[in-house]
């Protein structure tokens, strides 16, 4: 019998993570924002809070989120008013705020997120990834307010914002650890954001092909990407016991 509960309390714990449950909170402008917070099995200090990319949702981060859990983190996915709809995930926050919008419009649905995760979600610490358009906004956010984040992931930032400057000229206030990567023929869009950061950077350029966005990390290339993105939370942003 003791064995049985314990071959339980096992696939209990196996199994808790991967589980999400659907929030929702209110951004500055009144917008109601759905995202999916998920917790690891253990204790965690940290909340990854994730941004898919244009006419998407969260549904982006399924595997994703289960494979960040299954590393420590907490996540939060979240549906942005700019989005649509992704792996069958329809974008909840975009249908609420009356369809498709300007990227830059998200930008109060990704600071709300923000703050819920660092408020509500049991974090010592925040970090932010952002895929594609989101990418290029969470740069700008985290250098706009440092409890934004702790640490930024930018897949596949660009300059998508209608003019050549928007995120760049932004960059030199951002002091919080960055990990930039991309598609390898989409490389060129990021490097001179490098330069421009005040904190550290970590940059990183597949051997293979790669993909666009976050969607990169479940490519055939993934396991590359996997591999430079965890060694940047170790160092960075640790699951667990992180000052």
């Amino acid at each position: 019998m003791t064995r049985l509960l314990l071959a339980f309390a096992a696939l209990f714990l196996a199994t808790s993570a991967a589980f999400a449950e659907t929030v929702r909170f209110t951004a500055a402008d009144g917008v109601v924002v759905t995202a999916d917070f998920q917790k690891p099995s253990a204790a965690y200090d940290t909340v990854l809070v994730l941004y898919h990319m244009a006419g998407a949702s969260r549904g982006e981060y399924g595997d994703i989120a289960k494979r960040l859990n299954e590393l420590g983190y907490a996540t939060l996915a979240v549906d942005q008013r700019s989005g649509g709809k992704f792996n069958g995930v329809k974008n909840e926050t975009a249908a609420k705020a009356g369809g498709n919008v300007a990227y830059t419009e998200a930008i109060p649905d990704m600071q709300a997120a923000s703050a819920w995760a660092r408020k509500n979600a049991g974090a010592r610490h925040v970090g932010v990834l952002g895929s594609s358009y989101s990418a290029g906004l969470v740069l700008v956010l985290a250098a706009q307010d440092r409890k934004f984040a702790d640490a930024v992931m930018a897949f596949s930032p660009g300059e998508y914002f209608g003019g050549k400057t928007y995120v760049t000229k932004r960059l030199g206030d951002l002091k919080d650890p960055v990990f930039l990567t991309s598609a390898r023929n989409e490389a060129g869009q990021w490097k001179p954001f490098a330069s421009k950061i005040a904190g550290p950077v970590t940059g990183f350029q597949p051997d293979g092909r790669g993909r666009h966005g976050a969607s990169a990390l479940v490519s055939a290339d993934g396991a590359e990407y996997w591999a430079a993105l965890t060694a940047f939370l170790a160092t960075h942003l640790p699951a667990k016991g992180g000052s």
